[in-house]
Formats: structure tokens, C-alpha cells, sequence
């Protein structure tokens, strides 16, 4: 089975009784469960109790405790409101039977309405930036081939702007800018596809903090606390 494979079959989570679900653990030589697959599994939780009809536009999530591997996670889903255009969810996950993580998770109809885009900034193609499992090494991450296999999905390209043992880039310090997607095709379900990106976000948001202060991840203690993404319009994230 392939790592992309492997991703999709975590997102597929069992349903033990209404609204709530079990979550299945990758096979990672890590102690710590990564934030970004408690944050993907909790939003496909909520997704599996909504009409097909809405789709999520944001959600808004605190992490609590670490998560332990050795056991999977229980998601428990709360409608908390179930209007004609919104909904709104909120999903619990727990271990041990502590809570780890919290998540509320906004719905919407799909509709037309108007849009508009700022212009892209000024960065290199993808094939010009680093592998993530490089940058990892040469930061000195002892972590850098753990998560390079339980990470195997995603296809990460950092530009020139990390101090992980590369040249920053003085216009944008306080940055971290990047190419991201999976490595493989996806499933047509567009649960899966926004599943898959929540999944993915998990990976950079810490080391653009350390950049603008010239720190390096291996030498500090990092977790994430809270999280927040906004879904503008549907998208793939196999491209």
C-alpha cells in the first residue's frame, strides 16, 4: 500500500454509535500522535454527520494534551446547530478518556457569490525549492526520517526563506513559504480532498515562527496549541 494509500484509509474513520467515531493510528516510529492527523480525523468526523449538500468553510481547534499511539482516538461529533444555510459542528477527540483536542467546524451551502483574489507574490516553482525531509536533516531534526515516512504523502517543497541550514531570504523573514500537495491521486470525494489539506497544514505553521528569529527547531520545544483554516472554494489537493 502506498503512503498516499495509508492517508486515506486514516481518514477513514469507524463509526461506533451516533456521532461518534474511532480513528485508526499510522504505523510511525514517533511517541507523539502528529496534530495535523487529530485535526483531519476530527474534521472527517463532522463531515460524516452533515448533508453532502453543505460544505465546510472553516474550522477553529485547540490542542489540549499530546496524543498517544498506542491507542486509537475516539471522535465525538455535537451538532450544535443545523440551520438552511449553516451548520455548525463541534467535535471532541479523546484518549484515555481525557479530551486531547476540540474542534468547531462551520458548514455552508455550495452556492454562487462574489469573489475576488489578491494578486499571487513573486515565488519559485516547486522544483526549485527543498525536499522537507532535507530540510529537516540539515536543521538536525532527529526526527527528520520518522516523519519522512509517516509524512510520506505529501509532497513538500520549501523555497529559500527557512532558516533550517538554508539561506533566509531577507524580504521575507518573518515567512515560511512553500509548495504542498499529496503525492499521489486522491478519490473524487471532496471530504477526503479537504480532509487531506487539513491534514497537510499541520506541517509548517511552527517553523514560520522560528524564522524571523534565526532559531532552529531541533534546539527548541514545539507543539501546536491552536489552529484555524478557512476553505474559500473547492479544491484538490492531489494537484
Amino acid at each position: 500500500m502506498s503512503p498516499t494509500e495509508e492517508l486515506v484509509d486514516l481518514l477513514d474513520l469507524e463509526e461506533l454509535d451516533t456521532d461518534l467515531y474511532r480513528g485508526t493510528q499510522p504505523v510511525t516510529e514517533r511517541a507523539r500522535v502528529y496534530g495535523g492527523q487529530v485535526a483531519a480525523q476530527a474534521l472527517m468526523a463532522a463531515i460524516r454527520t452533515v448533508d453532502p449538500a453543505y460544505a465546510v468553510h472553516s474550522l477553529h481547534s485547540y490542542f489540549l494534551l499530546g496524543g498517544d499511539y498506542a491507542v486509537p482516538i475516539v471522535y465525538d461529533v455535537e451538532r450544535i446547530r443545523d440551520g438552511r444555510s449553516f451548520l455548525t459542528r463541534r467535535v471532541v477527540a479523546r484518549q484515555h478518556g481525557r479530551p486531547i483536542y476540540y474542534q468547531t467546524v462551520n458548514f455552508a451551502t455550495v452556492e454562487e457569490g462574489w469573489e475576488h483574489q489578491d494578486v499571487m507574490p513573486e515565488v519559485g516553482a516547486p522544483d526549485t525549492g527543498f525536499d522537507l525531509v532535507e530540510v529537516m536533516r540539515r536543521g538536525g531534526n532527529a526526527e527528520a526520517d520518522a516523519l519522512g515516512k509517516e509524512w510520506g504523502a505529501l509532497d513538500v517543497r520549501w523555497l529559500g526563506n527557512t532558516r533550517y541550514g538554508l539561506e533566509p531570504d531577507g524580504g521575507h523573514v518573518s515567512q515560511a513559504r512553500m509548495w504542498i500537495r499529496l503525492r499521489e491521486g486522491l478519490p473524487e470525494d471532496p471530504a477526503v480532498h479537504v480532509a487531506a489539506f487539513t491534514y497537510a497544514s499541520d506541517v509548517s505553521l511552527l517553523g514560520a515562527t522560528l524564522s524571523v528569529h534565526g532559531s532552529n527547531p531541533a534546539k527548541v520545544q514545539m507543539a501546536s496549541l491552536d489552529h484555524s483554516i478557512w476553505f474559500h472554494r473547492p479544491f484538490r489537493a492531489d494537484r
